[in-house]
């Protein structure tokens, strides 16, 4: 079978590769290039996933695995689909998931496309997820078996055509595993450090990147205490997230946490942790791993990468989803992902818009909709 396995230059995205030529496929490489090299990196003082070094290390992983590989350059559609988003999503007070959007619009519909292109039957990528058939007919999406890697989360936006043709190798081992198997295989790669940078973050500064797609730095606006009081004035929304504690630049003699960002009045609203309670929320763009699904829901849901997730019932009306927690969850934040588990297995997910405080006299308050 003809694949292709999207090479990042990692130690996960080689070891695929290499277990696909050791099953004996006919293999090739694609790395993709969606940035511009940095000042920094081009002065050897720091380096991030899809850096040159990643470049030279995709080459060399499928040169010693005697395969063909190809660069592939989508920094145009990168730079639309992820960068641009994720800098109007903190401008408009929200706290983006950049790695969702790349999977959804970036990854894996060109990927595939390219793939097909080149006659490939699957397309292969070292995501620490699994796809197996689905009770019933059709395609599941699993959590990966190491609970410290599993990327399933990014990854609810797939559809039955693309879990038709997409396989994760690694789903099924842990980054030990991983690592030993780089390491029996003779890969370069094998002991090459884990990126945890946002790609085109490389050096945390939000903020910065923002202002340098902005143009500009954004105005200033108000801190105030949930309780009304003004606080103090900051350098901008994109400088803050819900649940943030650290950096908020007032000081009151109490532990404040960011409770919410209002974009259009610039308003930062801050208060203690008990307010960051939610009982719920609400999201829009739902979608079902299986395409349709029913109009209730209940599960395991999951509002950020590193949550552990909260049981919960999620009712659905088009593509607006309503999600109520068994216990109310803390930092609740617009412009993340709310995705819903069965035990192991991706239901479905959407954006979270707002979160729902708890109120013991309104039940009924997390539905769908405002009425």
């Amino acid at each position: 079978m003809r694949v292709v396995v999207a090479m990042s230059g990692g130690v996960d995205s080689s070891v695929a590769a290499a277990l696909m030529v050791e099953a004996g496929h006919e293999v090739v490489g694609l790395t993709m290039k969606l940035r511009d090299t940095t000042p920094d990196e081009r002065a050897g003082r720091s380096a991030s996933c899809c850096s040159p070094d990643d470049l030279r290390d995709a080459r060399g992983v499928c040169d010693a695995l005697g395969i063909a590989h190809y660069v592939v350059d989508y920094r145009d559609t990168f730079r639309a689909a992820v960068i641009e988003p994720f800098a109007a999503a903190y401008l408009a007070g929200r706290t983006p998931n950049p790695c969702v959007l790349c999977n959804d619009h970036v990854k894996f519909a060109p990927l595939l496309a390219r793939a097909e292109a080149l006659g490939a039957e699957r397309l292969i990528t070292g995501h620490y997820a699994r796809v197996e058939a689905a009770p019933g007919g059709g395609w599941a999406l699993r959590a990966g078996v190491d609970p410290a890697k599993d990327q399933s989360y990014f990854l609810f936006g797939l559809d039955q055509a693309a879990l038709a043709r997409v396989r994760f190798p690694l789903g099924g081992m842990s980054k030990d595993d991983v690592r030993a198997e780089a390491r029996r295989l003779g890969l370069p790669t094998w002991d090459k450090e884990d990126s945890e940078d946002i790609c085109f973050v490389p050096d945390g500064d939000y903020a910065r990147v923002v202002e340098q797609v902005a143009g500009a730095a954004p105005a200033p606006g108000p801190i105030v205490h949930a309780d009304g009081r003004a606080l103090g004035e900051h350098g901008g929304v994109h400088r803050f997230t819900v649940g943030q504690r650290k950096g908020l630049g007032v000081a009151t003699g109490e532990r404040l946490y960011v409770l919410s960002v209002d974009g259009p009045t610039r308003t930062v609203t801050v208060g203690p942790r008990d307010d960051l309670r939610a009982a719920g929320l609400r999201a829009s763009r739902w979608r079902w791993i299986a395409g349709q699904g029913p109009a209730s829901a209940r599960g395991r849901l999951r509002i950020r990468y590193r949550h552990a997730g909260a049981d919960g019932d999620v009712q659905v009306r088009g593509d607006a989803a309503a999600v109520r927690f068994d216990v109310p969850q803390v930092a609740v934040a617009p412009g993340q992902a709310v995705v819903l588990y069965g035990g192991d297995r991706v239901l479905g997910g959407g954006w979270i818009d707002e979160a729902v405080p708890p109120r013991e006299d309104a039940p009924e308050e997390v539905g769908v909709g405002r009425g």
